[in-house]
């Protein structure tokens, strides 16, 4: 499988990144492979006419790794974007939280 890199780009002239340390990407990595691997298993379900309950409660592990990994880079941002940019006296950062936590909250 090819690693495709993505950044958030936004209106501004740079492109934001984070810093996670090595064992934080490899962590998030494995547990998304994870998730990965379940959606597969789910299509697979589907495909065989798997007993509807049998597929949801699949759904709901997948859903629940998805969000262990939010989880860990909130957690991250927190402590390491937001704090960094409060520092710097960017308050901006606040708002943007703010709706980052509306969208994860939506789930």
């Amino acid at each position: 499988m090819e690693h495709i890199e993505e950044v958030a780009c936004h209106t501004e002239e740079t492109c934001r990144k984070s810093h996670h340390p090595e064992h934080v990407k490899k962590d998030l990595t494995t547990r998304l492979n994870r998730v990965e691997g379940q959606i597969r298993g789910i299509k697979g379900m589907i495909e065989k006419d798997v007993y509807c309950d049998d597929i949801i409660t699949q759904l709901s592990a997948t859903q629940s790794a998805l969000n262990s990994v939010a989880k860990i880079l909130l957690e991250g941002h927190l402590k390491g974007c937001v704090v960094d940019r409060l520092a710097e006296g960017d308050e901006a950062v606040l708002d943007e939280l703010v709706i980052t936590i509306q969208k994860l909250m939506k789930k």
